[in-house]
């Protein structure tokens, strides 16, 4: 009875995998949860209602209205079920989660109970996307879906194999047995593994003004260490990010603070480093500034211009001269050579793990959803992954920061 006493919501959307759900409500009443099902209108062509209420012990919700009857006169009471349902449960799992669904999901859009239900949930999502391959694989779905992981939803990837379409390749819905353990783990707290920690985070880049119009900066977008503070933020730290410029929005439960130069980001990050026990420099800080600022704007002339440059300070060389308790974790961006030059940054610096990766590799670029890393740690361990979404990549950087 390892869910006695949970509350599990389980939301179906109109797809072909949406049979498997009776085994899963089945699972779940059999562990001693006690299971309310949604059905969107488009699930209704893929299993009954009669079905799970029958197993589940509870009415099905479909509508967000009572259908009244025009030819009739009685009262009909209409109260917000989709609120109370919302706050009812301790986790929403949604299977299968089609690309309709996720779309409107990730873009608030609530027209049916099942999707109004999750704007107003209060407990853990738990999204498990199901569709053909080339339907998952497209564009607009990755996008949603790694969307889904930004905005705080934990997102149960699909599988390979046998597709309704008669193809194979991913997109399958996982067995029930594996949704069931993703949910119990889920309620179990395994996510929270990072409870107690408190962690600095700096993203984005650093502008450094040439005059009151014009700066030397970098491309990056911020979406890394954005990523690691959403990632860190959802498994129970008690997270610090110290961002540059970016148009990111602040990840839930998270402490933000603006900076735009190297200088006010050094500052930002030494009046908050009391008491961390992690600080990733995801930030890409610029490595020169202008030696002066001019006031106003340079006007344009006939010949060049000369901007004389000096080096800002060194934040990371910094926090590995003043190391004490916490964890110090950098990142080494390079065009060639970049897995010997970050072992070489590893002890210059003081770190106790270093984040590599490319710009040149395909999906490991500035401003892209994707990142493709290598991650060395001080002792010489060296892991290298695939081309994955930075939030993923985010996890898996907690992971190993958890094992230093």
């Amino acid at each position: 009875m390892e869910l006695l006493g949970k509350k599990i919501l389980l939301g179906i959307s109109g797809g072909i995998a949406a049979y498997k759900c009776c085994e899963l409500v089945r699972l779940y009443k059999k562990s001693g949860a006690e299971v309310k099902v949604i059905m969107t209108p488009s699930a209704l062509n893929f299993v009954s209602p009669v079905t799970l209420s029958a197993l589940s012990g509870n009415e099905v919700m479909i509508n967000m209205f009572p259908e009244v009857d025009p030819n009739r006169s009685e009262t009909v009471e209409t109260k917000t079920w989709h609120i109370y349902t919302g706050m009812w449960a301790d986790v929403f799992v949604i299977a299968p989660a089609t690309a309709n669904t996720i779309a409107k999901i990730v873009h608030g859009i609530s027209d049916n109970f099942l999707t109004a239900t999750v704007l107003s949930a209060r407990s853990p999502v738990l999204i498990s996307p199901a569709m053909d391959e080339d339907m998952y694989l497209n564009e607009a779905t990755s996008k949603n879906v790694s969307a889904l992981k930004e905005l705080g939803y934990w997102v149960i990837e699909p599988e390979s194999g046998e597709l309704a379409s008669g193809l194979s390749g991913i997109g399958r819905l996982p067995e029930p047995e594996t949704i069931y353990q993703h949910t119990l783990k889920l309620l179990s707290g395994a996510k929270k593994d990072l409870e107690g920690k408190k962690i600095l985070i700096t993203a984005g880049p650093t502008y450094e003004p040439i005059d009151d119009v014009r700066f030397l900066g970098n491309h990056s977008s911020g979406k890394m260490g954005f990523s690691l503070a959403m990632a860190a933020a959802q498994r129970g730290a008690d997270v610090t990010l110290v961002t540059g410029p970016t148009m990111l929005k602040t990840p839930r439960n998270v402490t933000r603070i603006d900076i735009n130069t190297a200088e006010e980001m050094f500052n930002a990050v030494k009046d908050n480093l009391k008491a961390k026990d992690v600080v990733i420099m995801s930030a890409a800080v610029a490595d020169y500034k202008p030696k002066s600022i001019v006031q106003g704007k340079i006007k344009k002339t006939a010949g060049n211009m000369t901007i004389e440059t000096e080096k800002t300070v060194d934040i990371l060389e910094y926090l590995g001269k003043n190391k004490s308790e916490y964890k110090l974790v950098g990142f080494a961006l390079e065009t060639e050579n970049e897995i010997d030059y970050a072992k070489g940054k590893i002890e210059k610096k003081n770190l106790d793990m270093i984040v590599v990766n490319n710009p040149k590799v395909d999906g490991a670029g500035f401003k892209t959803d994707t990142n493709v890393i290598t991650i060395i740690d001080n002792k010489g361990s060296q892991t290298e992954y695939p081309k994955m979404s930075k939030f993923d990549a985010a996890g898996n950087i907690l992971d190993k920061i958890l094992t230093l």
